[in-house]
């Protein structure tokens, strides 16, 4: 037998994962853990943290007695004796992790890894959104970079996944084999991605900003006009010869008024559209509110200006911005994403079998424009899939398509270029996970978010009342007229939208009442949202039911619309026909609550046991905190003193000395970003604008230190490139300290002026008046 100690050591397994992840994927988890570190220490505070891990993807959320109630089952969330009652915070107990799959593009490796992920960190759910990323529940902050290197292993990040950026890139399930559209635009959804994620440009907005893209007008598509930016694919005419294209809206969104985007731009070559949109970023970051929370999204200013101003300041910073080669680049391989076939195309589908499998062929199975191939959306109840589940489904991946599946908006998965040969054996293998349910996107498919299970937001159960509408309308699906079983149905905990509500036929969102001294849950009525057409159009509020008379209102509302319409008449025309207020009468008597002692189960909410009460209502975190740029800037250059002071001890002395330097660089670069935020990072021209702006101005000379703080940077900028031994490094290191710690000084002071001007005196000008007295 070998020796053991003879054999070759095994590599760390984060130098194995770290050989499989992209470089800027792996620096981001690095900084990040290092981040961690530096808040268990006390060197970052609280907002500043909060923004960064919110922009890696970990959001907080609420909590109930340690159980979390879905309506289907109470499942208990793991570690419980780490958790604590009530909204969490950073460290005393999990969160949810948010993870960004551009376009909805998984592959079968990747979905193993979620399953292993949901286990061994999670509650053994990965949890579909309805912007085609996956979120997994209860994750303990710690366990966020083990994660990350996993996940970015198999080529997947969660960077930016919320925050105040650019989210998840969205576009059509079925983007490349629709028999609409007009080319696949896949490849430059992903392009999109790969430009904006971490792009400078975009780190400065007041709040969040959505992409979509679709492939035709007419479709579901990317539910372009509900986007803060969108794209749709067309074809343009340049000299007789048709080239590819989009057509560019801006200014969309949903929450409580909901905003349609407005034509930016017609008729946009495909080399454009990056440029385009790093130029409407640019304009947003600018120009978009940041201290008003309410009214920092880009329809917002769109609103304000009117679209042709906004069109105009567009069109000028495009022309503005020096070429970037990634423009155009990915272009030059843009099949480089193309699906291709596992197995040879089938034939005709049988239309044969037990009612449930042939209702199946009818609501779940799409035909693709290439012959003989099926798309297959495979319905997944409140998006929620266990781990056993997932497992099957990426073997399934394997051995039926070429091991790659999408999610979708409506919280499903979509199995494409899948031979219609093999349908009937697909049938019965997705049937024996519990997954063969008909319906996808019809009125029995109920689109919920998380709501008052695990936001913070959440007013109303958004999934007990999704389970109990689906297991109600379940019963009698099958004796539904055609016209009421394709209606879609959306339900959302609050008035955010995240269920997207305002795009459904019947949608509802969680609000509260007070009755006889009682809060009882309510949801607001939604009717005659336009799904088609990109989203095209939203619905109506009609009013608030309590929420236990939403099932009775959903069964009246499609008797009074089977019985009423007019021939073909879709439910929205049937709404708008009819009016709202003619609607509502007619639900009038669902709107009393019963007296507390006659019936107390309008005061609990679905799927929970308590008396309903909005008292575990926490501060969301959908916006994170404005956080300028000068801050982010000040928190690099902690970090790299950190690191430069392990490398020190490590006696890399060539490594400490770069990272001292660049700690001092990232400061005074922060600094000017008051004045000019697109300032460079070249080391000179850094120096230059620190003395243009902070030093001949006066505004950095520190009241403690004086000039010195200033001179240690200028000694380091002009003898950086110069060899050290340990003494002169040591002393660098100490220099850099100072001048990091004066840099941060001086932000509290330009802070506190700005708030003075601005009438903000109270708390902040005391404290200047103290430091000044200091």
């Amino acid at each position: 037998m070998k020796d053991l100690l003879s054999l070759p050591s095994h590599k760390h397994w984060k130098e194995s994962l770290a050989e499989k992840m992209p470089a800027n994927y792996e620096r981001d988890i690095n900084n990040f853990e290092l981040d961690i570190v530096l808040k268990k220490q006390g060197k970052i505070e609280a907002k500043l943290f909060a923004e960064t891990r919110l922009r890696m993807g970990a959001y907080g959320q609420r909590y109930d007695n340690g159980k979390r109630h879905d309506g289907k089952q109470d499942r208990p969330i793991p570690f419980p004796q780490k958790m604590v009652k009530g909204p969490g915070t950073d460290w005393d107990a999990p969160g949810m992790e948010r993870i960004k799959l551009p376009f909805g593009g998984l592959n079968a490796e990747q979905m193993d890894v979620f399953a292993d992920l949901s286990e061994e960190y999670s509650d053994g759910i990965s949890h579909i959104t309805t912007r085609q990323d996956i979120q997994l529940h209860y994750i303990h902050i710690e366990n966020t970079p083990a994660m990350f290197r996993r996940l970015a292993a198999v080529n997947i990040t969660t960077r930016e996944a919320c925050g105040n950026s650019v989210r998840n890139i969205t576009a059509d399930p079925l983007a490349g084999v629709s028999q609409y559209e007009v080319f696949d635009v896949t490849p430059y959804a992903h392009a999109l991605f790969e430009f904006l994620l971490g792009h400078p440009d975009v780190q400065d907005f007041g709040r969040k900003l959505k992409i979509a893209l679709s492939g035709d007008m007419n479709n579901s598509g990317g539910l372009v006009f509900m986007h803060d930016v969108g794209f749709v694919a067309r074809m343009i005419d340049r000299d007789g010869k048709q080239i590819r294209g989009f057509d560019v809206y801006v200014g969309g969104g949903l929450g409580a008024v909901p905003y349609k985007a407005k034509l930016l731009a017609e008729a946009v070559t495909e080399e454009e559209i990056l440029p385009i949109t790093q130029a409407t970023c640019r304009i947003f970051a600018r120009y978009g509110e940041k201290k008003k929370r309410h009214r920092a999204r880009i329809k917002f200013l769109v609103a304000q200006w009117g679209i042709e101003k906004f069109r105009e300041e567009v069109k000028a910073e495009r022309e503005k911005l020096t070429f970037d080669p990634r423009w155009n680049t990915y272009l030059k391989d843009l099949n480089r994403l193309d699906e291709k076939p596992l197995k040879a195309p089938g034939g005709e589908i049988a239309i044969q079998g037990d009612a449930e499998y042939v209702e199946w062929l009818r609501t779940n199975v799409i035909k693709q424009k290439q012959k003989g191939y099926v798309a297959v959306e495979i319905a997944c109840p409140l998006g929620d899939i266990t781990a056993n589940q997932m497992r099957e489904l990426a073997q399934l991946a394997r051995e039926f398509v070429a091991g790659t599946v999408r999610t979708t908006v409506e919280q499903n998965l979509m199995y494409r270029w899948l031979s219609t040969n093999d349908l009937p054996a697909f049938y019965q293998r997705i049937k024996a996970i519990g997954l063969g349910q008909a319906g996808a996107g019809c009125i029995i498919d109920v689109t919920a978010c998380p709501g008052t299970d695990t936001c913070k937001l959440g007013i109303s159960s958004s999934r007990g009342l999704a389970v109990v509408l689906r297991n109600n309308l379940q019963a009698k699906f099958f004796q539904m007229d055609q016209s009421v079983r394709d209606l879609k149905i959306k339900v959302s905990g609050c008035f955010n939208s995240c269920g997207q509500q305002h795009v459904a036929d019947i949608g509802f969102y969680g609000i509260s009442r007070n009755v006889n001294g009682f809060v009882v849950p309510h949801f607001q009525v939604v009717l005659g949202g336009k799904w088609a057409e990109n989203g095209s159009e939203y619905g109506l509020p009609i009013g608030g039911l309590p929420s236990k008379s939403v099932p009775l209102a959903v069964d009246r509302l499609t008797d009074m619309y089977l019985s009423e319409r007019q021939t073909n008449e879709g439910f929205r025309a049937f709404v708008q026909r009819t009016g709202k207020s003619a609607i509502m009468k007619r639900l009038q008597d669902l709107t009393s609550v019963p007296a507390y002692d006659f019936d107390k189960s309008y005061y609990v909410d679905w799927g929970d046991v308590r008396e309903y009460s909005v008292r575990d209502k926490g501060i969301g975190e959908c916006a994170g905190e404005i956080v300028t740029l000068t801050d982010f800037a000040l928190k690099t250059a902690d970090r790299e003193y950190f690191e430069a002071s392990e490398k020190f001890d490590a006696n890399d002395l060539v490594g400490t000395a770069e990272l001292a330097y660049q700690s001092m660089k990232h400061a005074a670069q922060g600094l000017i970003k008051f004045y000019n935020i697109d300032i460079s990072e070249d080391p000179d021209q850094v120096m230059q604008e620190f003395r243009e702006r902070l030093w001949d101005t006066e505004i950095f000379h520190d009241p403690i230190a004086g000039d010195r703080c200033a001179h240690y940077y200028f000694h380091a900028h002009e003898d950086r490139n110069s060899p050290k031994d340990r003494e002169e490094v040591h002393r660098l290191m100490q220099e850099a300290q100072i001048f990091v710690e004066a840099s941060h000084a001086c932000n509290m002071r330009i802070e506190m002026k700005n708030a003075s001007v601005n009438g903000q005196s109270g708390l902040l000008a005391q404290a200047a008046e103290k430091e000044a007295a200091e």
